[in-house]
């Protein structure tokens, strides 16, 4: 069997959704071989399906165990949840911990779910390119959700808005700035805001500047026809998400409805380009 052949039959059985043609198809996606480019061609063909969901925030602000709820409570309406965990980069040796699906590990023996631990690879905005073929390669394989975790944002790291159809920025009571949640280059990238670990007592302070930064009109500049909402969630006592859930729904909705989702299609479509010519121009100068 040639490699051509192997190829196509390895695309087939991720359009099938078998676990290991999905692992290997996203390792090639990591590995950026250029003979790989035409089967990564061909996945793309075939997405277009899932909700692709960003969760950024600051680090520390819970959102790998919100990443867990929301996959827990989107199984409960038999949608399939793929999930990447994106990890920094070590600036010396390249390597990376990729321990954010450790308080994912209730999850793995679900056949609807899919995790993928990923580096940055030293990606200044957050995500490289391989990530994002590798929400290529769980939409192809069916998956409804696509949760992507990213490292944590600074207030110029959002390459997560030019990679998600909604975007949710978590934030979480006492780490030591309550400023530094709501300066603008964090909140006009959310859709959603989901206040995390809201059982501690110093959680309606953090509420509270957040509505109040919204109160003032200063709405997500991504979506003039969508208002930003808070939600105050729990994980350690599940309060909170089924709110998230239907505030995730109800911007999908608003998408469809307005036509905004046509227009983050095309943006996302920009932002892939341009990381592919970026790739190629930096092969070419290590060379």
């Amino acid at each position: 069997m040639t490699d051509k052949n192997k190829t196509a039959d390895l695309i087939e059985l991720v359009l099938e959704g078998q676990p290991r043609a999905i692992a290997r198809m996203m390792s090639k996606a990591e590995t950026g071989n250029p003979d790989d480019r035409a089967a990564m061609a061909e996945v793309f063909r075939h997405c277009g399906r899932a909700h692709i969901i960003g969760l950024t925030g600051v680090p520390g602000s819970g959102k790998s165990t919100m990443v867990r709820s929301l996959a827990l409570e989107f199984r409960k309406s038999g949608r399939k949840v793929g999930i990447i965990a994106v990890d920094p980069s070590s600036p010396f040796s390249g390597g990376s911990i990729l321990g954010d699906r450790v308080r994912m590990n209730d999850l793995t023996g679900d056949d609807g779910v899919f995790i993928r631990s990923m580096a940055t690879g030293g990606a200044l905005g957050g995500l490289a390119r391989p990530a994002l073929d590798t929400v290529d390669v769980l939409d192809a394989a069916g998956f409804d959700i696509v949760l992507i975790e990213t490292v944590g944002v600074g207030q110029d790291e959002v390459d997560i808005v030019s990679a998600a159809h909604t975007v949710i920025v978590v934030s979480a009571p006492g780490l030591g700035d309550e400023i530094q949640a709501i300066k603008a280059g964090v909140l006009e990238i959310a859709d959603i805001h989901a206040v995390s670990k809201c059982d501690r007592d110093d959680a309606t302070r953090t509420i509270a500047d957040l509505e109040g930064m919204l109160s003032l009109g200063r709405h997500t500049a991504r979506s003039r026809d969508w208002k930003s909402t808070v939600i105050p969630t729990s994980s350690e006592r599940g309060e909170g998400i089924e709110d998230l859930v239907a505030a995730i729904d109800g911007h999908l909705v608003h998408l469809n409805s307005s036509g905004e989702m046509a227009v983050r299609k095309r943006r996302i479509a920009e932002m892939r380009i341009l990381k592919s010519a970026e790739d190629v121009v930096r092969d070419r100068l290590r060379k």
